[in-house]
């Protein structure tokens, strides 16, 4: 492992562990300049297509998730963490449920749901990209089911 401080190529394990997104994560410590970096293993699966509406297929790429959601939840208190464990449910879910190809209807429904739950205001941000909202019509009925569980009766 190449140092990212030095590019000194020899480097020692200080630390290694299982992280939550199904990836080893480990502490290095560079041999030369003495400088301690993370890095993170995964294992290498056959890439899971994503086939979007217009039919083409596109390798599952989880920074465009992260793209989809950094911009839904720009100035929200939504930490890096948060998003980070969207796209690992998200990713999980997907290698569980299919194989080769998976719908990005799919995709978008999951990261849809999750950010429901995280925060209401990112969450009508996405949905306004993913649904194509026309006009404000279409974001008052998906406001609606949220706007009832919130008000008393």
């Amino acid at each position: 492992m190449m140092c990212p401080f030095c590019r000194h190529d020899e480097t020692k394990v200080v630390d290694s562990r299982a992280s939550q997104d199904c990836a080893i994560r480990r502490r290095r410590e560079c041999l030369s300049c003495g400088r301690r970096f993370t890095t993170y293993e995964r294992v290498e699966e056959s890439p899971v297509k994503v086939v979007k509406k217009d039919g083409t297929r596109v390798p599952f790429d989880r920074e465009r998730i992260r793209a989809g959601l950094e911009k839904a939840c720009y100035k929200r208190p939504v930490s890096d963490v948060q998003i980070e464990e969207i796209i690992a449910s998200v990713e999980r879910e997907v290698q569980q449920e299919f194989d080769r190809e998976v719908p990005s209807r799919y995709i978008g429904e999951l990261v849809f749901q999750a950010l429901r739950e995280v925060d209401q205001v990112a969450f009508v941000r996405f949905a306004s990209v993913y649904r194509e909202f026309k006009d404000v019509n279409d974001f008052v009925e998906e406001l609606e089911p949220m706007l009832r569980a919130t008000l008393p009766e």
